[in-house]
């Protein structure tokens, strides 16, 4: 059984209604599912997962969020070699950059990510967006 941690920050509700869904699409897949915020999930937890999905909405000039996720990110980046992981997020205005610089650094980081733009939403998710997560969720079960 594949073990899935996501780990978010949400600051509307958008970005936890992508995490429920994922985490939902994901257990119906049959994966064991753990969501948490970014204060409980650091490096020496890594290796407790198959699979990482890590979900933060743009934040002010298309960054992620920089007083709790930002700092956990940074901090376990280097050890994200050979790690599965997949990316999510809100966003409201701007085209999606802070979504492209994540994903840079994941690569430059050597993560083996699942997808390379990742999935982003604008404002909240709808039905379709939704969907999507449930998808995503669903695909990261059985990688």
């Amino acid at each position: 059984m594949n073990q899935l941690a996501i780990v978010y920050w949400s600051g509307t509700g958008n970005t936890q209604a992508m995490a429920n869904c994922i985490a939902q699409g994901a257990e119906e897949a049959g994966a064991q599912v753990h969501q948490m915020g970014p204060s409980e999930f650091s490096a020496a937890r890594l290796p407790e997962f198959n699979v990482i999905a890590f979900g933060c909405p743009a934040m002010g000039t298309e960054v992620l969020e920089e007083l709790e996720f930002e700092p956990m990110f940074a901090e376990l980046e280097h050890s994200l070699s050979g790690k599965k992981v997949a990316l999510f997020g809100s966003y409201g205005w701007g085209d999606g950059q802070w979504m492209r610089d994540w994903c840079e650094r994941c690569m430059d980081a050597n993560a083996a990510l699942f997808d390379p733009q990742g999935l982003m939403v604008n404002e909240a998710p709808d039905d379709d967006a939704q969907e999507a997560c449930r998808a995503l969720g669903r695909a990261l079960a059985c990688w």
